[in-house]
């Protein structure tokens, strides 16, 4: 079942997605070669409990840190460690949730490292562009798989593929809610949006295949030909107009 949201559930993730859109803005200066994924965890964290909100993802099914943090081939879930030190070429992203009065926001965003490949560029744009393809489907009267099947096509007329294995959802006072929301499949599908419906839309998009594998610390998520992933992610509220964009 989809939970419609109330005006002032609403507004109480209006106030946690501006935190995690500040995060992930911030994320912009600070990220550079030489600083280690625990440091973009440790920044998350602060900014969190510095607003008195609550790390959505720490503790979540036992994931032991505050921001999913995944490098190059890492797809999502990537756990963020002092060991990893980012690398000039690298790509980066950061998958940030933040709990307020029980209500949570999702977002994410890739970030280049110093100076990227062509094709890694490319690839960051291809995968936001294609979230910004699929926001054009969240209206009331469409279905749901009209999001998805416009981020599939965009992501897949530049040359790149689309995660199969995990999908956006709903989120609320859960970070997964119903309903899922795949970057892939035929439009005219599934439920009709409606005003007050709240989704995590989240593009993964691969450079390589779209087959992926879990790595043995049962959390990051890797490309199976190991080449680049991206994720864009924004918290998303149907309206009676143009969707709201509560991380952005």
């Amino acid at each position: 079942m989809i939970i419609i949201k109330s005006q002032q559930e609403i507004e109480i993730m209006r106030e946690s997605g501006k935190v995690t859109a500040f995060i992930l803005s911030e994320l912009c200066n600070m990220i550079r070669p030489g600083i280690t994924t625990m440091e973009i965890d440790e920044f998350v964290e602060s900014i969190i409990l510095k607003n008195q909100m609550i790390p959505s993802f720490k503790g979540y099914n036992g994931y032991p840190a505050s921001a999913c943090v995944s490098v190059n081939e890492e797809v999502v879930h990537g756990i963020p460690s002092k060991n990893k030190v980012l690398q000039d070429g690298d790509i980066v992203s950061v998958d940030v949730g933040c709990t307020h009065k029980g209500y949570v926001s999702d977002a994410a965003r890739t970030y280049g490292v110093g100076n990227i490949s062509e094709e890694a560029q490319r690839l960051i744009t291809a995968t936001e562009a294609s979230f910004f393809e699929g926001l054009k489907f969240c209206k009331v009267g469409y279905r749901l798989s009209d999001i998805s099947s416009a981020i599939q096509k965009k992501a897949e007329s530049e040359g790149f593929s689309v995660i199969r294995d995990f999908v956006g959802h709903g989120v609320g006072r859960a970070m997964h809610e119903e309903p899922q929301i795949p970057n892939y499949g035929k439009p005219g599908r599934g439920p009709r949006l409606a005003p007050g419906m709240v989704f995590a839309i989240e593009p993964m998009i691969n450079a390589g295949t779209y087959e992926v594998e879990v790595l043995t610390d049962n959390w990051t998520v890797v490309t199976l030909d190991r080449k680049l992933s991206a994720h864009y992610e924004n918290t998303v509220v149907i309206t009676d107009g143009e969707p709201e964009l509560l991380t952005l």
